[in-house]
């Protein structure tokens, strides 16, 4: 199987950091948030830049695309003011997520199908201008199939079902998941996967060959507060290799 790739979203270091200060820079770090997590071993920084800049501001974006060397996957909502941010700032990837003001945290993939010709142009329009384009969706046919009519490189299959379900109730999804990952992987998309993820669930995740990339934060960052951000990393990394052996 490829390398499993693993994306650190630092999204809630700067929910702490903007409980105080709201300021770039401001403790704690969020540069050097990222940089502790590539020391443990991670391949990406994922980072959310929400409408409601509830956590990541738009100076975050700026200041860890100038100071980082590694990859940046930039989530974002498909309106044309997060476009023009897109394509201002250029990261690497660009993951197009659904987005509630209301929501706590992201609740379901993307309705790629609903978003038709209008979303395929937001997607055609980055990736021209070399940014890869994943759209995170749910592991459903038909939501695979309409990625890639819409053009994007890649999917991010939504886990948060299985994450949150227990027993015969995940294996299910487990097998939702498997599948999707599959029919993505014959289209020729990259399978990335992420939301809910943690120490005891992410094996069979990791397991799935298809899938080249995890997108993990919020139980990372809530582990480091115990050990560290890059101990935290470094056990998760650990964990993937095993899976996927």
């Amino acid at each position: 199987m490829p390398k499993l790739r693993l994306g650190i979203n630092i999204d809630h270091v700067a929910t702490l950091r903007n409980a105080r200060n709201r300021d770039a820079g401001a403790a704690p770090d969020i540069a050097r948030a990222a940089q502790e997590a590539i020391k443990g071993g991670g391949d990406s920084i994922t980072i959310h830049l929400r409408e409601d800049r509830r956590h990541i501001m738009d100076t975050d974006v700026k200041n860890l695309r100038r100071v980082l060397k590694k990859p940046i996957n930039l989530e974002m909502a498909a309106t044309e003011a997060m476009k023009k941010i897109a394509l201002t700032t250029k990261p690497h990837a660009v993951c197009l997520v659904p987005e509630k003001r209301a929501e706590v945290t992201t609740e379901g993939g993307l309705d790629v199908v609903k978003g038709g010709k209008k979303l395929a142009r937001t997607v055609n329009e980055l990736a021209a201008a070399g940014i890869r384009v994943s759209l995170f969706i749910n592991p459903d046919a038909a939501q695979v199939l309409a990625a890639w009519t819409a053009g994007a490189a890649a999917v991010e299959l939504h886990t948060g079902a299985y994450a949150n379900s227990k027993g015969i109730a995940q294996k299910k999804e487990l097998k939702r998941l498997q599948w999707a990952a599959q029919q993505a992987h014959k289209l020729g998309l990259e399978v990335h996967a992420g939301h809910g993820l943690n120490y005891d669930n992410v094996t069979a995740i990791a397991a799935i060959p298809e899938i080249i990339e995890l997108n993990i934060g919020h139980f990372l960052v809530g582990e480091a507060l115990f050990v560290g951000l890059a101990a935290s990393v470094t056990k998760m990394r650990g964990i993937m290799v095993k899976a996927r052996k």
